[in-house]
């Protein structure tokens, strides 16, 4: 599929700012509120959001847009193009201080992403992708790593909203992983966990109940640098599915082993 250049153009442009306003607010009154018991929202996710509605309206008025914090509404027959959105991947880690975030941006084409961009502004980490043509961080291009085993691996993994009410499922799953690999981490921004499975500093990374703008625009950065995705029985991924199982593709096989096999 031919690729406008405005489209990752804007998809560059759009997380850049979003990284401004980021910092700019980092550390201060950033009017926190719930919307569960450990899913928060400040009101730089709302304005950045706001920010990435408005030029998209502006430059493909045709387009759709999905993004957390605002209402999204459905597509009209027809349209083909939506922008999934996550305006701070991580929000609890900005709330905290903690600087481990991003803001994440992709375009499906009939569900599918198809340019996409991730920024980490405290560390100036821009991660670009275009289905069919590469990944990137920075210009550079992304290459998975070359582990060969899980237990060679290092492995990221997150956990749901809905935790508490599951605890046993992802805890247990979580020390299954433990029990097999190097390591296993979690750091509380699945799109960054992902762009570091595409970047080869992760090996492998899981998750469920997710939601698209968790996952869209961080998926593309894996497939496009030689990684392989799934969900958790081995099926093929879908932004919308819930679900993800990431990795170089070496050890992919083995993860579905091990969530297969359940808790240990």
């Amino acid at each position: 599929m031919f690729h406008p250049p405005a489209w990752l153009a804007t998809a560059i442009d759009i997380v850049l700012r979003a990284g401004d306003i980021q910092m700019r607010h980092l550390g201060g009154d950033l009017q926190i509120s719930k919307k569960g018991p450990i899913d928060l929202v400040t009101k730089v996710d709302l304005d950045v959001e706001r920010m990435c509605r408005d030029i998209i309206a502006q430059r493909f008025p045709d387009h759709g847009v999905l993004a957390e914090e605002f209402e999204n509404q459905t597509l009209p027959t027809g349209v083909r193009h939506r922008w999934v959105f996550d305006p701070i991947d991580g929000t609890v880690n900005y709330a905290h201080g903690l600087p481990i975030f991003c803001s994440c941006l992709a375009l499906e084409v009939d569900g599918r992403p198809e340019v996409a961009a991730v920024y980490d502004p405290t560390r100036r980490e821009l991660f670009t992708a275009e289905r069919g043509v590469g990944a990137w961080m920075n210009g550079a291009p992304l290459r998975v790593s070359g582990a060969e085993t899980v237990p060679d691996a290092m492995l990221c993994t997150g956990f749901p909203y809905d935790v508490r009410q599951t605890l046993d499922e992802v805890v247990g799953l979580f020390g299954a992983f433990v029990a097999r690999a190097r390591a296993v981490r979690r750091l509380g921004s699945a799109a960054l966990d992902l762009c570091y499975v595409a970047a080869g500093r992760f090996d492998g990374f899981w998750e469920q109940r997710l939601h698209p703008w968790d996952m869209s625009a961080a998926s593309l950065m894996v497939e496009e640098s030689g990684g392989r995705l799934s969900r958790f029985d081995g099926t093929g991924f879908d932004t919308h599915g819930g679900q993800i199982v990431a990795s170089n593709g070496r050890i992919h096989d083995q993860m579905l082993a091990v969530i297969a096999d359940g808790p240990c």
